[in-house]
């Protein structure tokens, strides 16, 4: 079961471990984050250091079911196996392997019915 996540408990904790490192922490704070939860709503008072640090770790994410984009019909719903949900191409090494074995075999005559 997957625990939730406490949004306002986890902006605390990476500014907490970001703040440390802060070159010029007497500068004070140069932004506001507000956050409004179902549990409940926090402000953060932010400096120029974490904001910096925050906007990183944003472009730096990346969604553990982003595999890419299909090559065929340019979707983003390709699955764990880089099948495509859309058009039904496969993907990456393996599916190019599978989809050249497909064909040798559909060119093969002895995979055929047997008469």
């Amino acid at each position: 079961m997957t625990v939730p996540l406490d949004p306002p408990a986890v902006f605390a904790e990476f500014i907490e471990r970001v703040a440390c490192y802060d070159p010029a922490p007497e500068s004070g704070p140069v932004a506001v984050i507000g956050l409004r939860t179902a549990l409940g709503e926090a402000t953060f008072q932010v400096s120029d250091h974490v904001v910096r640090a925050m906007c990183r770790a944003l472009e730096a994410y990346r969604d553990p079911d982003d595999r890419g984009r299909c090559i065929s019909c340019g979707s983003r719903s390709l699955d764990e196996n880089l099948h495509c949900r859309d058009c039904g191409r496969l993907h990456g090494i393996l599916g190019e392997v599978i989809v050249e074995h497909a064909r040798r075999v559909a060119a093969d005559p002895s995979y055929g019915p047997q008469g």
